[in-house]
């Protein structure tokens, strides 16, 4: 049951995580906050290589092993996909209400799931499946109370974006199951973080030559933009701990990971003051349910 306990407190970071990008964000350049998370991202990790390299750390969880030019190439293609849905995910973000966007990323376990079942020829019991069942109509359910703040879930192209970060998010929990059986979660989480940093420095650096969108390039620090690093390093490593372990479900973990929303939606709620919440809360309730459920059929 260790790793659910993990799972929980990882979503419980990420949701924290979901509301510094949100304050981050706002009128704010995507480029920028992006280009910076990656960098503190990556930062922080680094001592952690540096170290193992040296010999100072030489065991451990915080031991990063030395690996080969294919391993490497594989945690390359852990950022791309990583990148490519926080790209979309924080375009989205940027119009759209904090307690639309985290719900939608809630069908992200979903997707997992049948990637689950197909890939890794994993099963869940009637608990679980009925988790995955109430989660699916709470999101069926969010649609409906989007529409009212003029928001389709059809046509805005912004939702779009965010439903586009929810596929490549699933692609790339279905990857870190892969790598997660022949790899150290230390050794993932620091070196595909090192390579988001430098794929993202060369989008930042393209788009300065290449675009003369002036408005995309107005930034303002706020130390909001590191706490953003500071929690997803926290969240990410209980997930790949998860993970890591005998028994976990990366379909299981996926869905409580997910379980995020419900601290989101509180920031929300509580400190952005925003609207609609009454219908919404009760989208919020069906997800608790369904974590519940899921809960119940891990023990």
């Amino acid at each position: 049951m260790m790793w659910a306990v993990l799972a929980f407190m990882s979503a419980a970071l990420l949701g924290c995580y979901d509301f510094f990008k949100k304050v981050s964000l706002k009128d704010n350049s995507v480029l920028a906050v992006l280009f910076l998370n990656t960098l503190f991202s990556a930062l922080i990790f680094m001592p952690f290589i540096l170290l193992s390299h040296t010999g100072v750390i030489s065991h451990g969880a915080l031991y990063v092993p030395s690996v080969g030019w294919g391993v490497h190439l594989l945690l390359m293609l852990k950022a791309v996909i990583v990148l490519s849905s926080w790209l979309c995910g924080y375009i989205g973000l940027k119009h759209l209400p904090i307690t639309i966007v985290s719900p939608i990323q809630s069908t992200r376990p979903v997707l997992v799931l049948l990637g689950a079942l197909l890939l890794f020829g994993e099963s869940l019991n009637g608990f679980q499946w009925t988790g995955v069942i109430i989660a699916m109509v709470s999101v069926f359910l969010l649609g409906r109370s989007s529409k009212r703040e003029g928001i389709d879930f059809v046509s805005n192209r912004w939702v779009a974006f965010v439903v586009l970060a929810a596929l490549f998010g699933a692609v790339s929990a279905l990857y870190d199951k892969y790598l997660m059986r022949s790899m150290e979660p230390i050794l993932v989480q620091s070196w595909f973080n090192l390579y988001q940093c430098v794929l993202m420095g060369g989008i930042v650096l393209l788009m300065n030559v290449f675009s003369g969108r002036q408005r995309e390039r107005k930034f303002q620090w706020r130390w909001a933009i590191l706490m953003i690093s500071l929690f997803l390093a926290m969240a990410d490593f209980c997930y790949f701990s998860a993970l890591s372990q005998d028994g976990a479900f990366i379909a299981v973990v996926s869905m409580i990971r997910r379980g995020s929303v419900v601290v989101s939606f509180l920031f929300g709620a509580l400190l952005l003051r925003e609207k609609n919440l009454k219908s919404k809360a009760f989208d919020i309730l069906l997800i608790l349910i369904g974590l519940l459920f899921l809960y119940l059929g891990s023990k």
